[in-house]
């Protein structure tokens, strides 16, 4: 190698890891993490590269340009890193290709044939928009807890230190038992490049979340302006995710597949006009299926977008704050609940605050398989269907009884649409919609009477729900029963609305546009 010649890129011999980290709000895991603080002390200083495309590890640690990527996502979160290349400046073409297809922007032709350090970044990255330079102080403890590296990293980005636990290992199933051990089992998994956008409030203009649902796959995006969220409005495709789960226990490659399908066709979309920063979220069908991960793969290889199996408590959680919020104020004890292709939520509370959340199998896909309520069925068969629903829901009827109950979801908003006869669904029209026992019992009677297709042909309901209507209608009947109460109050706000206004920022509840 002659003077002056750039050292060949390299790609590491460093086999792949699986990585859960988990950023700030440490206080309550003092007890667990004080003794691995006490690991010997490294110091570094790196200047990460943000890109607005993606969130590829790029950085330069002791004069080298360091590139990972996220290769693998499993159904719990955990996430392996595969190292890229390391490369000493100057960089060549070859590498600077590797880096922007890392941070998924995009590049021109370079105009030299080579690069500094210096260069790279005063000519190509500090000028672009949709690139940030950050530089990074780590004070970084290393130690090992049942075979599993843990490392507590104290990172000061602008002023500002924050600190991140992680856990690395190239065994996921020892990663997932340290996080357990370590009490961050609940908390998201939030890798170093989206932690630092996250504490430089840097980001793209337009957000989307999707949910991604036993029944169906909804979109709901939204662009900032003036420091508020402005929602473009919804779309919801009814993929069935959760079809044949009841029998099998497991996603049908064909469910997986078209709601895959789905799931990157709304990825597009939500980038038409640009960088978006995407949030999907995976709810009962996913949290139940032992094969998840083949889905949550897929969708990662195809899109970049993680899917986030979120726990039922977690889904209560989300919904209640984004039904309250559409509420007038209220000191009335609530009840509000989602019922779902695969499962139903359930928050107690008052406007202000939630005060208890679970989540019980029982939703309107796997009421329909079981009993068999697809078609035209007797009435003996929804009286059999009632009776089970009221077992498999009978630990509603262990709380307090509820003043008020606030319907969400799917069911809900499709019962509240036909009752007013909506051709074209109007959420301001459905937003508020009482719906009592007579209402509730008349759609029954109606849809039992009827097969798929003549179901379908009613204004208001959304054709692809015309097979799991009555199942999800019984549902609502059974806990207004079983709670006391005689009507619901339905609300077209739900998990997608909470998970955006919590992630994003708030929003202005007069655009939003949901169904």
């Amino acid at each position: 190698m002659t003077a002056g010649e750039p050292e060949k890129a390299i790609t590491p011999a460093v086999d792949p890891r699986w990585e859960w980290r988990a950023w700030g709000g440490l206080d309550n895991t003092g007890d667990t993490l004080a003794p691995l603080r006490a690991g010997e002390v490294h110091t570094s200083d790196e200047t990460y590269v943000l890109s607005l495309h993606g969130d590829a590890s790029v950085k330069v640690r002791d004069g080298l340009l360091d590139v990972k990527t996220l290769q693998h996502v499993d159904g719990t979160g955990l996430q392996q890193w595969v190292p890229v290349l390391k490369a000493a400046f100057p960089v060549d073409a070859d590498v600077l290709t590797t880096m922007f297809t890392a941070l998924g922007a995009p590049h021109s032709e370079p105009t030299r044939a080579r690069y500094t350090r210096e260069q790279l970044e005063r000519e190509i990255i500090v000028p672009r928009d949709d690139l940030l330079l950050v530089a990074v102080h780590k004070v970084r403890r290393r130690s090992t807890l049942g075979g599993c590296m843990v490392e507590i990293t104290d990172l000061t980005v602008d002023g500002t230190t924050t600190t991140s636990v992680a856990a690395e290992s190239t065994d996921p199933r020892l990663v997932r038992e340290t996080v357990g051990r370590l009490g961050l089992a609940d908390r998201r998994n939030t890798s170093v490049p989206r932690g630092l956008k996250s504490v430089l409030r840097w980001g793209p203009a337009r957000a989307a979340v999707i949910d991604v649902g036993t029944n169906s796959v909804k979109l709901h995006p939204a662009e900032a302006r003036g420091g508020v969220l402005h929602a473009l409005g919804d779309r919801v495709v009814v993929t069935r995710l959760g079809e044949g789960m009841t029998e099998t226990g497991e996603l049908s490659p064909s469910a997986m597949s078209r709601t895959a399908d789905v799931v990157a066709e709304m990825v597009d979309e939500a980038r038409e006009a640009g960088p978006a920063d995407i949030v999907c979220v995976g709810t009962a069908a996913l949290r139940q299926a032992p094969n998840r991960d083949a889905f949550v793969d897929d969708v990662f290889a195809r899109t970049g977008v993680t899917v986030e199996v979120i726990s039922g408590r977690e889904e209560a959680r989300l919904a209640y704050l984004a039904a309250v919020s559409a509420l007038p104020p209220t000191d009335q004890r609530l009840l509000v609940f989602d019922s779902g292709g695969g499962s139903s939520q359930f928050t107690f509370g008052t406007r202000s605050r939630p005060e208890e959340q679970f989540s019980l199998d029982v939703g309107a896909v796997r009421v329909t398989e079981r009993y068999g309520l697809a078609g035209v069925v007797s009435r003996a068969t929804v009286d059999e269907a009632l009776a089970g629903i009221a077992d498999d829901l009978a630990p509603l009827g262990d709380h307090q009884q509820p003043d008020a109950v606030v319907a969400i979801g799917g069911t809900s908003t499709n019962l509240a649409a036909v009752r007013h006869g909506l051709a074209d669904y109007d959420p301001e029209v459905v937003q508020g919609t009482v719906l009592d026992l007579a209402e509730v019992d008349r759609q029954i009677e109606r849809y039992r009477q009827l097969d798929a297709e003549g179901r379908r042909g009613i204004d208001g309901l959304q054709p692809a729900r015309a097979e799991v209507i009555l199942g999800g209608a019984c549902i609502v009947r059974t806990i207004l029963t079983l709670t006391g109460q005689r009507a619901a109050t339905v609300s077209d706000r739900g998990l997608r609305h909470g998970v955006l206004a919590e992630r994003f920022g708030p929003q202005e509840a007069s655009s939003i546009d949901a169904k």
